[in-house]
């Protein structure tokens, strides 16, 4: 496995070894071994969670203030745009935000500490997504901000208007949200 740094340096890519041929492929999805040693990930996963969504999709940005979730996040058909928001109030990089393309033929997968809105925008015609979490989802402690607040300036690869839920409309803006000591 490789691992990839982005822009916020606690946020990795990770890209694994897949062995492929004319039947198929294989690789291994999740190795904690393998995460401790390359990354230093020290993570219990407690609880999956896949969703599918139509193209231009939007959902989140979605954290919890309690409870918070770091998320190991793959696409297993069809391509997003990814985007994780630092709201650890502490960090240098507090704010600020980096962009993946997630693609399901390129298997990479997504490591998100507890601390970190998500969020992401069906590119395909439809997209299935899948993330494990490090803790079990709280709705009463799920916070949004919203996706296209101007101090965020996160460059959307928009095509049409983005399909949102109510949730999604009515996120908080950064100045005004709960944020993480």
């Amino acid at each position: 496995m490789e691992i990839l740094e982005t822009e916020i340096p606690d946020v990795l890519l990770l890209q694994p070894k897949v062995y492929g041929d004319e039947r198929g492929f294989f690789y291994e999805s999740y190795n904690e071994r393998v995460l401790l040693e390359k990354a230093g990930i020290v993570a219990k996963f407690v609880q999956d969670n896949h969703s599918c969504s139509a193209q231009n999709v939007l959902r989140g940005l979605h954290y919890q203030i309690q409870q918070p979730q770091g998320k190991l996040v793959r696409v297993v058909v069809g391509s997003v745009f990814d985007v994780v928001v630092d709201l650890r109030k502490s960090s240098a990089t507090f704010g600020r935000h980096t962009c993946v393309h997630l693609v399901a033929e390129e298997k990479q997968q997504l490591w998100i500490p507890p601390g970190f809105a998500h969020g992401f925008l069906v590119l395909s015609d439809r997209a299935e997504f899948l993330y494990k979490t490090t803790d079990y989802y709280a709705p009463e402690h799920e916070r949004c901000l919203h996706w296209d607040d101007p101090t965020l300036a996160i460059a959307w690869p928009l095509q049409a208007e983005p399909i949102l839920s109510a949730k999604d409309r009515s996120g908080r803006w950064l100045q005004e949200a709960e944020v993480f000591e």
